[in-house]
């Protein structure tokens, strides 16, 4: 299937979070740091505000790759439980087949 946008979107949230992790991470630090002065963590404020939407942690979220869905996923395969049994059912997953007992 084609990528669903929101799938595209969740891509390029996860791309903008990796890029900006360490920056963001030391303005955090800095601004949550009570013994330094007022100043110093309202500018590192300010500058955690500069940065875009895409860039922050919260906004990356677990999606289907196949259908875009974002509930009942398994991480470890990125597929949505409906279409992991379909492609588990086709033999399209190495190493996963149909119990039977």
């Amino acid at each position: 299937m084609a990528n669903n946008i929101r799938v595209l979107r969740d891509i390029k949230a996860r791309n903008g979070v990796f890029a900006n992790e360490i920056a963001r991470r030391a303005y955090l630090y800095v601004a949550r740091d009570q013994r330094l002065p007022p100043q110093v963590r309202h500018q590192a404020q300010l500058q955690l505000n500069t940065f875009g939407r895409y860039t922050r942690p919260t906004t990356v979220k677990n999606r289907c790759s196949a259908s875009g869905k974002g509930r009942g996923i398994i991480a470890e395969f990125g597929l949505c439980r409906y279409q992991f049994r379909l492609k588990a059912r086709m033999n399209q997953i190495v190493g996963v087949q149909k119990a039977s007992w």
